[in-house]
């Protein structure tokens, strides 16, 4: 019979020039991208104004209007057409992204309602003269959801600008891929309005036009610019969008006025508009057959808006950093009342806005609104929609998302039609941080985390690794990948790898450089190294741009001089698999004492064993590693070394 030798070096797939290679960055700084992470000297985005008008049938869940596009050039090169994406078309029988469906169904397909869907564009028009009177029109062409418009002369670069006007209409689906939809209640339909006009696409120095077609998965990557807009819909019904409602007078009753003002020098949550006032025709202004709502939000890449007779409407003031106020506000249905329910909406949200604010950078918008709506939870500037059955910690972790998402990628622009983690993973990593602290810990987890068991699962060989197109990974793996995975990869940085104070500056400078801007993954993982001063493309490359797995084991401890432990003791270690880590051991002596020791990850950078001296003064009854499971070692069934 062969006999093993405890000493020897077991079998191991861990090549530390893999994880330790060199040209991890594969280009050089530019001028438009600077190799410290931040925006070059030369850097530049295009800007997009809108202006939109649009009358809503709460019959037929038409929406129909037109929009003029005020965009502006500020890329070095001329452009002789320019692109729009056209989301609504995502929900014809015959787009991409219904013909990708799987038969078993999907969270973005939902489009089993057959109805006249898609834009309906009758017209788009070239504005010129002086005051933009005269109107030309213009060639176009429509790809499943886009729109390419042809240009009659070439749009000159560094600043030059046109105005378009586009004529459009489209039927709401009941339910839009879980971001938008109508939901029938007691007392009226909740409209919830997103994508709802033709949006131009990026145009950047990384990919030239971003075209992706819109399938269902991917979200959205979109210019900043100022979005004045304006609603027209029945009488009965109450209108909430993003940015600054412009004429409260004409919309609200003189009391709801009065209500207003209360709540915007409130702490507390006051009632706009009552449960008991819902059904009370009084509660809205009754002497025209239908309303105008009049909103502006600057600095945003989007706008949204939510509709309905059956508003229940509360708001209290939110207290930024600067002095400055904003105002948190609620809309719900009677359904979704109740103290453990909507009626702590407004709490939630300015607890959520409040504190991100103070941490990572100040809230912008004058306006935070949740919608209780169809939606599960969306994300839009200065307005979120959230599922209308929400309650407890299910509401307060839904809206502290999608509020979350107000910094990413409402503030931090990301491309998360390309890059879902960027959003999803860093908005849920700060929601980590927000749900602990809030109210002392109301909704804190308390279960204790065991990373050995999660790090199993995030590093799954089934699964895809986090860099890759969010079209391009199972759908089942979306949580895992643009969510959790990614989230958990910076609190590993902030709590085990940099340290929690030098990752927090690191990742509010990130925050502060793309602030309104275009970030995409190496300006991320460029900041980060620059601003905490870590070289982290080991990291990098382990838990994002690879799915690999960590696995350390402790495979012996002798003593310096035999079995005098007094002269010291020898502890080896063996990195078993792909991924480098540091290493945390805690060593208990026979007499029951214990002692923690670190050793950095760079033991790992020529060393696919480990072998050091501890300075033991008894003997050693274990040695374990990661012995608070805080490292995602996916075998720990190998940690402990034991006597004997």
């Amino acid at each position: 019979m062969k006999i093993t030798d405890p000493s020897a070096a077991p079998i191991s797939t861990y090549n530390y020039h893999d994880a330790f290679a060199p040209f991890f960055y594969t280009k050089n700084g530019t001028e438009y991208r600077a190799a410290t992470g931040e925006p070059g000297p030369k850097y530049w985005q295009n800007k997009a104004n809108y202006k939109l008008d649009v009358h809503l049938n709460d019959e037929t869940n038409e929406i129909n209007g037109y929009e003029i596009l005020d965009y502006t050039n500020n890329s070095p090169q001329k452009l002789d057409f320019i692109w729009m994406q056209l989301d609504q078309n995502l929900f014809k029988l015959d787009s991409r992204g219904t013909a990708i469906i799987p038969v078993e169904g999907s969270r973005n397909g939902g489009r089993k309602q057959v109805f006249d869907a898609g834009y309906k564009i009758k017209s788009v028009k070239l504005l010129t003269g002086a005051k933009s009177e005269k109107e030309l029109a213009i060639k176009y062409s429509i790809e499943d959801t886009r729109m390419q418009i042809f240009l009659p002369n070439e749009l000159a670069a560094n600043g030059a600008a046109l105005k378009l006007k586009i004529e459009y209409s489209f039927i709401s689906p009941d339910y839009g891929s879980d971001r938008m939809g109508v939901l029938a209640t007691k007392n009226g339909k909740i409209f919830t309005v997103a994508q709802w006009f033709p949006r131009v696409c990026v145009f950047d120095d990384v990919m030239g036009w971003n075209t992706l077609p819109y399938t269902g998965p991917g979200e959205f990557y979109l210019e900043y610019g100022d979005i004045d807009f304006s609603v027209t819909a029945a009488s009965k019904m109450i209108v909430v969008g993003s940015g600054e409602l412009m004429n409260p007078q004409e919309v609200y009753t003189p009391e709801q006025m009065k209500r207003w003002a209360l709540a915007a020098n409130s702490d507390k949550t006051v009632i706009i508009r009552s449960a008991e006032e819902v059904t009370d025709a009084q509660s809205r202004p009754t002497s025209k057959k239908e309303l105008t709502w009049h909103f502006k939000i600057k600095n945003t890449r989007d706008a949204a808006w939510g509709a309905s007779a059956s508003f229940i409407v509360d708001a209290a003031k939110m207290n930024l950093p600067s002095g400055k106020k904003s105002l948190a506000i609620s809309a719900y249905p009677v359904e979704s009342n109740g103290d453990t329910a909507w009626a702590r909406s407004t709490e939630y949200v300015k607890k959520s806005i409040e504190f991100n604010s103070a941490k990572w950078y100040e809230y912008t918008y004058p306006a935070a609104t949740n919608v209780a709506g169809i939606v599960g939870g969306m994300e839009y500037p200065g307005i979120v929609f959230c599922g209308s059955k929400a309650k407890k910690g299910g509401l307060w972790g839904v809206t502290d998302h999608e509020f979350g998402h107000n910094w990413f990628p409402m503030i931090v622009g990301s491309n998360e039609r390309l890059y879902g983690w960027m959003d999803e993973g860093f908005n849920t990593f700060i929601n980590s941080i927000s749900t602990y602290e809030f109210n002392n810990g109301e909704y804190r987890s308390k279960r204790v985390k065991d990373m050995h068991v999660i790090g199993k699962n995030y590093t799954n060989p089934e699964a895809e690794p986090i860099l890759t197109y969010v079209d391009n990974y199972k759908e089942k793996n979306n949580g895992l990948l643009s969510y959790s995975k990614p989230s958990e990869g910076l609190i590993l940085l902030r709590e085990q790898i940099i340290g929690k104070e030098r990752f927090d500056r690191a990742f509010q400078t990130y925050i502060k450089r793309w602030a309104f801007k275009h970030p995409t993954p190496d300006d991320f993982f460029r900041t980060i190294e620059n601003v905490s001063g870590e070289t982290l493309q080991w990291f990098w490359r382990g838990w994002f741009v690879n799915n690999w797995r960590l696995d350390v084991a402790v495979r012996n401890l002798t003593y310096v001089d035999n079995a005098d432990f007094t002269k010291g003791s020898f502890i080896t270690l063996d990195n078993l698999d792909k991924m480098a880590m540091p290493v945390i051991l805690e060593i208990k002596t026979v007499s029951g004492k214990t002692d923690r020791i670190k050793l950095p990850a760079e033991i790992w950078e020529r060393n696919t064993s480990w072998r050091f001296k501890y300075a033991s003064t008894e003997a050693i009854e274990s040695v374990t590693y990661d012995p608070d499971a805080v490292l995602p070692d996916f075998n720990p069934d190998n940690n402990v070394w034991k006597k004997n």
